[in-house]
């Protein structure tokens, strides 16, 4: 069941008032809420059992208000406490947005959290950045992890300008082979010749030529599309992919991104169709996927 403002206006001022649910994070709450209204986030797992242990009466009368259309705050909650078997939940689908147009007051008590504006140069934290990689056949695959050896990203304005990341070859570890020497085996074979040539070729480098940010973005999606060159076993190719570049604070920039490239313009001609006949279950995919998560500090 949804409600206008007027309708809303009416229940709270009726003599059975209901319980008004703010449900959103508690620095929104902080920020602008209904008077008389509770927080409780939507967002949070535990947000039905808080709810649970407010209101033992599942005939209560419940109100539930988040920002405002677009945004489906409220009638994801309303759904969720319906489905528990709560009886009378209503939605005030408007939500503040819808109060605050129709000049009815809003209760403040802090400010929103300014987001950051991103400036200057940051370095990887490799302890804390990782990438995580992915190889295929027809008939399997193997995935694991490399580390970063070091890197810096420039930002002006908020904006990704520039960066290179240096990836440390040696470091590649298997995640899914449990059994020891088979999984020595793999590594050994990854370091050999016939895919990243370790030893010769200890560091990989990504370097980003330019970053064109995504417009009308949102959170959780890519915003930047990064054209790159990519050196690994001494071949420098052009490597185009998605990126998420965020802040934590305006000293932490968090970027995320999966990348996709072809290894035998590499050199690495193992176990490809394209090279080889008759490869049978010995054939290996082209292509390799990187999961890259990125965290750099100010400097």
């Amino acid at each position: 069941m949804m409600i206008s403002v007027q309708e809303l206006q009416d229940r709270l001022a009726g003599k059975l008032k209901p319980l008004l649910i703010h449900v959103l994070p508690p620095e929104h709450f902080a920020a602008r809420h209904l008077e008389g209204a509770v927080n409780i986030c939507s967002y949070e797992t535990a947000f039905v059992p808080n709810v649970q242990q407010l209101v033992s009466d599942p005939g209560q009368d419940i109100i539930l208000y988040g920002e405002g259309e677009p945004s489906i705050d409220s009638a994801d909650a309303a759904g969720k406490l319906a489905a528990v078997g709560y009886q009378n939940v209503i939605d005030f689908r408007g939500g503040l947005r819808a109060w605050e147009e129709a000049g009815l007051p809003i209760v403040s008590e802090g400010k929103f959290p300014e987001q950051p504006m991103l400036e200057g140069r940051f370095e990887v934290d490799c302890d804390s950045s990782l990438i995580r990689w992915t190889g295929r056949n027809l008939f399997s695959d193997h995935e694991g992890a490399m580390k970063f050896s070091g890197g810096t990203i420039l930002l002006r304005d908020g904006v990704l300008v520039e960066g290179e990341l240096m990836i440390d070859m040696t470091s590649i570890a298997c995640g899914d082979l449990s059994e020891g020497s088979m999984n020595a085996a793999l590594i050994q074979h990854l370091h050999s010749v016939d895919f990243f040539d370790v030893e010769r070729h200890p560091t990989a480098k990504v370097v980003i030529n330019t970053a064109i940010p995504f417009p009308g973005t949102h959170l959780g999606v890519p915003n930047y599309e990064i054209s790159s060159t990519l050196t690994l076993r001494g071949f420098e190719r052009p490597v185009v992919f998605p990126a998420v570049i965020a802040a934590a604070d305006a000293d932490h920039v968090t970027a995320q991104a999966q990348v996709e490239f072809d290894r035998t313009k590499f050199g690495s001609h193992y176990g490809s169709a394209r090279f080889f006949a008759y490869l049978g279950q010995h054939v290996v995919n082209d292509l390799i996927q990187l999961r890259l998560k990125i965290h750099a500090l100010r400097v």
